[in-house]
């Protein structure tokens, strides 16, 4: 329930991208590509989401179009589980990629079919689809080529986009595998401030609006819910759980463990500490056979103090805590109950279906208290 965000290979160096892949695999988790492509970095043995942009990075012929052919021979190339669609991100949300051009070296410009040293700007949108039925129809075409499970990911705004979602795919049984919920408060140091701090709504906020639209159409327990944004935290990521998540993805957690200090010097090429840089010299720094475990170690903890917030809370497993069990404090003193934040008209909005909580807790009965999280080591 817990994976690591998207990291591009440009915005990180190869350094970092190893290591948050090869902690990937160490802690039995996936990575998402990010939107810039899968580069020989992100082919560490670690399991793969990989994201496709505006841009289509990777997966693009000579003309910057979408190529069906490329994906598929990637997907059969490596370890992809499944194709994640971006339309959006919670730090820069309406606002294509920007990665300049100081960064930009041959590596990066062969992998993204880009000019060396000149900034890649993505555009805003897509251009492969323009509506809800377009853009269904991409994700449908997808997915029967590739026979992955595809998603999208997207910041959340207007709600007319989601209510037409839900209505065309409760009217035709096609659709998205999953959603990922990034809230406004993803970070990226690609990011213009007003838009950073101020565009796209919190996840707290965000995702229920979301989520209410695919449990009215009784769609909640077809699709596979994703939350991001600030919820590398255990009580964040009990609260989406509650919501109706059935993971996590993090990110800048997942940096910090491997040695980012938000010098927010992304930009500039010159990370201090290996992270976000193209410098060799800088990158040098960045040891990815020890923070690669630096990495694992991160996501397996965040596991463990899951499991254990669940057990307090009378559960074998956190996706079994329900928003009863949680109640908000406000700066002045007082609280009100989780459920009342979501505006959820049923209060079983958010819960697992009850062939899905009797299969999880089958599953968690059957492990050694060890292996469900009971033991301290």
């Amino acid at each position: 329930i817990v994976n690591i965000s998207g990291m591009s290979f440009g915005a990180l160096s190869g350094a970092a991208v190893t290591a948050m892949n090869e902690g990937a695999k160490l802690a039995c988790c996936w990575q998402t590509t990010g939107e810039g492509g899968l580069s020989p970095y992100h082919q560490r043995g670690g399991d793969l989401v990989f994201q496709i942009g505006t841009s289509y990075f990777g997966v693009r012929d000579g003309n910057g179009r979408f190529e069906l052919s490329r994906l598929i021979d990637l997907c059969a190339a490596n370890p992809i589980r499944a194709i994640e669609i971006k339309l959006s991100q919670g730090a820069k949300p309406g606002l294509g990629g920007l990665l300049p051009g100081a960064k930009v070296t041959a590596e990066i410009a062969r992998i993204r079919s880009i000019p060396i040293g000149v900034d890649c700007h993505s555009p805003g949108y897509h251009r492969e689809f323009s509506s809800v039925e377009s853009l269904v129809e991409f994700v449908e075409r997808i997915a029967d080529a590739t026979g992955l499970p595809v998603g999208i990911k997207s910041a959340v705004g207007e709600q007319t986009f989601w209510e037409s979602l839900t209505a065309h795919m409760a009217a035709t049984g096609t659709g998205v595998d999953f959603v990922t919920i990034d809230g406004g408060e993803g970070g990226t140091g690609a990011a213009p401030l007003t838009f950073s701090d101020h565009v796209a709504l919190p996840f707290r906020i965000g995702f229920p609006r979301v989520y209410g639209e695919f449990a009215s159409a009784g769609l909640q327990h077809d699709v596979v819910f994703i939350g991001s944004g600030k919820l590398g935290f255990p009580e964040a990521a009990l609260l989406a759980l509650g919501m109706g998540c059935d993971a996590v993805n993090v990110g800048r957690e997942a940096m910090l463990a491997v040695g980012c200090i938000q010098a927010q010097r992304c930009h500039t090429g010159r990370c201090p500490t290996g992270v976000a840089t193209q410098s060799a010299r800088l990158a040098r720094g960045l040891d990815p056979t020890l923070k690669s475990v630096r990495c694992a170690q991160y996501v397996a903890s965040l596991r463990k103090e899951l499991l254990d917030l669940a057990h307090a809370c009378g559960q074998p497993h956190p996706s079994l805590v329900g928003l009863g069990s949680v109640e908000l404090l406000r700066p002045d003193g007082t609280s009100s109950p989780a459920i009342d934040s979501t505006h959820y008209s049923d209060p079983s909005w958010g819960e697992l279906s009850g062939s899905q909580r009797d299969a999880l807790r089958a599953v968690m009965e059957a492990l050694s208290p060890q292996e469900a999280g009971f033991g301290t080591g």
